[in-house]
């Protein structure tokens, strides 16, 4: 009867160890995705000279801050946006049109957002992505740092990602 029981108490713990380590091999290619881009996301054909900005300390009274990035496509063919997505709701984007026109807002996936575009970037052409942060969005427990991300996708599946940070205070 020991024996019995010892077996089986064994494959137990065994199974549950096979579950944990399951987990914790999902979990490392789910962490790419949270931070914009899939593990295996091919580069985009368009650049950017500036894809990271940090804008300090900043007050949730003081409301919604904003940062203007600027891309380009130096292929030579057109490229085409598909989609536009944000890493929270706290965060939204535009892109801004040659006339100074606004398409957007653009944001989180599954929040009720735009995240779909069609958008046409001609090769040599540079475009604006305007970012928008609302340090109050998370309410008094959103102090703190915070690091946001910004990925336009193209139509072949190339990933150009933009990343804000900031430091929140009340």
């Amino acid at each position: 009867m020991k024996l019995k029981e010892t077996i089986i108490i064994l494959a137990v713990c065994l199974a549950i160890f096979g579950l944990f380590v399951l987990g914790y091999a999902n979990s490392g290619s789910s962490a790419a995705s949270v931070q914009g881009v899939p593990a295996n996301a091919p580069a985009s054909a368009l650049a950017a000279s500036s894809t990271f900005y940090d804008f300090g300390t900043i007050s949730m009274r003081n409301g919604d801050v904003s940062r203007d990035f600027t891309f380009t496509n130096p292929a030579n063919h057109d490229v085409t946006i598909t989609q536009v997505e944000t890493s929270c709701m706290c965060t939204s984007a535009l892109l801004v049109e040659p006339d100074g026109s606004t398409k957007g807002p653009f944001g989180m996936p599954g929040m009720g957002g735009m995240n779909a575009t069609d958008e046409t970037i001609k090769a040599g052409v540079t475009r604006t992505l305007r970012v928008i942060f609302n340090p109050a969005a998370h309410g008094p427990a959103g102090v703190g740092s915070i690091d946001r991300f910004i990925l336009l996708t193209d139509a072949s599946g190339g990933a150009l990602k933009f990343e804000i940070k900031a430091i929140v205070t009340p």
